[in-house]
């Protein structure tokens, strides 16, 4: 009964899905690049000591710089002006107006932290042009600011404090001391309250991890997820008393839930539990409140909950979308939040838990367009080759007429085990806005979806992930709208690997392919790691396979290796500064394909990394997609 009650309902989805109002739907307007990404992304949030203003990071003026906002009157002030890298902000400093922002060089991952001043100047806390650092938040005390970094041996993190509670900005000099040592790859991830216990994670495949307590007095580590199989532990945040560590876990389930450890009795208990992984939980400052997300079907659910009754915090009625990036202030009055959705940016909003009075301080879609111009993603499955059930996003175009077929593309995330969310896109819109239909395809390895669906397709890339994005067409293929003769590939990093694999090991099942920054020699890029994911790299191998003992798989993985057999147009665009899939893995790939008379658009942007930050490179990248489409895809010119 309940595969049969299952069938009718997937059957119902495909023909809701597919029932055509175009008659009765007007055409959108169409609009520029410029105009879907003349939004200002905006990320993160840090409440002032005096809880008046809110700092966060804005890519206002084409590049990412830290800005902060006046609660009471939305007044935003620009405090750092780079017009080069991206800078993004951290937080204030516990007593005063000083701010910590994180920046590295044209997006080649090596990040510094900087103080900024109150009069403007700026001191980096990172002495080593090489070293690579990251920010870890303050003592309780708010004497000590955290941070780990490289610099002592570049394949690890390790962490240090700095003593801040006396005003150093004249020094300009902020002395370091290593707190702890990590030499095996156990990276610290949360700190007690009175800073005698660090917890720390190791990687052991990405499937699997470890969990380990550091007390600081004794220097002696121990071992507390000891398990068979694959589970994986996160530590999260330790209670106000400092007497139990609370983390994440999915031991014994599908899914990631909340648990506690109690450091004394050595006792786990099961917190919260959810039909979805739990993404991460955190206390407020005092404990009064603990808030958890959960990763509901592609989108990211808040539950908040009294800590002293359990009690499930009643919010008001907000914006449609998803919550996101809670910060509760110290005080435990005021709660910052974004909101977004497919069809929305990010808007950093505050709601006041006394007055309960929510309140929206930015605004960051342009007046230029139409909100009713917009689509909706929907979530959709449908059946692989295998039985599989896989989730993907729907976004159909607006304004189709009666009896016309549109192109499609599909959109395959990077990771390999990210997964495409319900957020907004610029590029998607813009695609969608000019007749293109998308289908953004969480293909198995995709997190979110549970551990059995993430490690499906270990040491299987290019293989059975690759024939869930065939499959695919089948799904699309009940859609009266798709032309089914004009169906491409798109997607970046490992996405843009998709694209190449598809092109060469399924060369007729795609009319063309965007390729992102895509590997397509698994060999020289898993030698060829950043020397920092050294705690990571056996994971990566045991997933992706070992560059020296899997090297016959990975050779006939790698689409470089058989780019004779590519036959369709693509393009590509590659970061010159990228430390993940370098340049020259675009470079061959392009090469290769061009002399076998396949036409290749190559855009290269010599000032990015691992992913696009500048506005003006990605408007380029798009309005070079958007012709390419137009020409091989919509128009489907024939390869000479």
């Amino acid at each position: 009964m309940k595969t049969l009650l299952k069938s009718f309902y997937l059957l119902l989805t495909v023909l809701m899905l597919g029932c055509s109002s175009g008659k009765h739907e007007q055409p959108p307007k169409q609009y520029s690049i410029s105009q879907f990404m003349d939004i200002v992304q905006i990320g993160g949030s840090s409440f002032s000591p005096d809880e008046t203003k809110i700092l966060f990071s804005s890519k206002e003026t084409g590049i990412f710089n830290a800005f902060e906002v006046d609660i009471s009157t939305g007044e935003k002030k620009q405090l750092t002006n780079s017009t080069t890298n991206a800078v993004f902000a951290n937080s204030y400093f516990p007593s005063d107006n000083r701010i910590i922002v994180q920046s590295d060089q044209g997006g080649n991952e090596i990040t510094h932290l900087f103080v900024r001043n109150p009069d403007g100047s700026m001191n980096d806390l990172i002495q080593d042009s090489t070293a690579k650092a990251q920010f870890y938040g303050w003592s309780y005390n708010n004497k000590l600011l955290y941070y780990v970094s490289n610099g002592r041996d570049k394949r690890y993190f390790d962490l240090y404090k700095v003593q801040v509670d006396k005003d150093q900005s004249e020094d300009k000099v902020y002395a370091a001391e290593m707190t702890y040592k990590n030499t095996e790859g156990l990276n610290p991830t949360v700190i007690s309250t009175d800073d005698r216990y660090i917890a720390l994670s190791k990687s052991i495949t990405t499937n699997n991890s470890d969990m380990y307590l550091l007390d600081t007095q004794t220097g002696e580590s121990k071992l507390l997820s000891a398990h068979e199989g694959d589970v994986q532990y996160a530590p999260q945040y330790f209670s106000l008393d400092g007497k139990k560590l609370f983390y994440l876990t999915d031991a014994g389930s599908e899914f990631q839930y909340l648990a506690s450890y109690d450091i004394a009795t050595g006792e786990s208990e099961k917190i919260q539990e959810e039909p979805w992984d739990i993404l991460y939980a955190y206390r407020s400052r005092n404990g009064k409140y603990r808030v958890v997300a959960i990763n509901n079907d592609a989108r990211t659910e808040i539950k908040i909950f009294e800590e002293a009754t359990g009690q499930l915090v009643e919010l008001p009625k907000l914006p449609s979308g998803e919550i996101t990036n809670v910060n509760i202030s110290d005080s435990e009055k005021i709660m910052s939040f974004y909101v977004s959705s497919s069809k929305s940016p990010n808007n950093l909003f505050v709601y006041n838990f006394e007055t309960k009075e929510v309140k929206q301080l930015t605004n960051t879609m342009t007046a230029e367009i139409s909100p009713d111009d917009l689509v909706e993603g929907q979530v959709i499955r449908y059946t692989s080759f295998d039985g599989m059930e896989i989730p993907a996003l729907l976004y159909k175009p607006k304004g189709i007429a009666e009896g016309e077929k549109v192109p499609a593309l599909l959109w395959i995330h990077g990771g390999p085990g990210g997964q495409t969310r319900l957020n907004y896109s610029p590029v998607i819109q813009h695609l969608v806005n000019h007749g293109y239909a998308i289908l953004a395809v969480n293909n198995r390895g995709s997190s979110g979806y549970g551990k059995s669906f993430f490690k499906a397709d270990d040491k299987r890339h290019g293989q059975d992930d690759l024939r869930d994005c065939v499959e695919s067409k089948k799904f699309l293929a009940t859609l009266p709208y798709i032309d089914t003769e004009k169906i491409g590939i798109a997607g970046g990093s490992y996405g843009g690997y998709m694209v190449m694999a598809a092109l060469t090991f399924a060369p007729e099942e795609f009319t063309v392919g965007v390729n992102f920054f895509g590997v397509t020699n698994w060999l020289r890029t898993l030698k060829s790691i950043p020397p920092w994911w050294e705690s990571f790299k056996i994971a990566l191998y045991t997933e992706m396979g070992d560059p020296v003992e899997d090297s016959v798989m990975l050779y006939n993985k790698s689409p470089l290796f058989h780019a004779s057999e590519i036959t369709k147009p693509f393009i590509v665009l590659q970061g010159s500064n990228d430390p993940r899939v370098l340049q020259v893995e675009s470079d061959e790939i392009v090469e290769e394909a061009r002399n076998n008379g396949v036409p290749v658009e190559y855009v290269i942007f010599p000032d990015e990394g691992h992913g696009f930050v500048k506005k003006e490179n990605n408007i380029k990248a798009s309005e070079e997609i958007l012709k390419f489409l137009d020409k091989y895809l919509k128009g489907s010119e024939k390869p000479v």
